[in-house]
């Protein structure tokens, strides 16, 4: 039932997909983040297993001002819907995301990996 899909900055395990929700183990490497983006649609929650990174996020889509969070084993940040956040991993870090099922739905505003204005893996 589970599917890898590889990104840039690391990877992605989908061990759970409904029409309903959706759960993953992202794997990114140290020094590399994901894109500066936001959801209109989808909701999630994250949470360390292992590793350390910064999480940036910001009130608004429209804004651009972000504030940087430290997270480590355990933490936990719930993005919702609208809100501007990337995360830059530390050190190799391992996470669990759980969301609502809309995977398609990522506006990137910045990306390192020259995938700016789109939703592409």
């Amino acid at each position: 039932m589970s599917r890898f899909v590889e990104k840039p900055w690391g990877g992605e395990e989908i061990f759970a997909e409904t029409d309903r929700y959706v759960g993953k183990i992202l794997t990114v490497r140290a020094g590399h983040a994901l894109s500066l983006q936001y959801h209109e649609v989808k909701d999630e929650t994250m949470r360390v297993l292992e590793g350390r990174c910064e999480l940036q996020i910001g009130a608004h889509a429209g804004e651009r001002q972000l504030e940087s969070r430290l997270l480590g084993p355990g933490d936990t940040c719930h993005i919702a819907p609208g809100v501007l956040h990337r995360l830059i991993a530390l050190t190799d870090v391992r996470l669990v995301e759980v969301s609502t099922p809309e995977l398609g739905d990522v506006v990137r505003l910045e990306d390192r990996y020259g995938r700016s204005g789109t939703s592409a893996p």
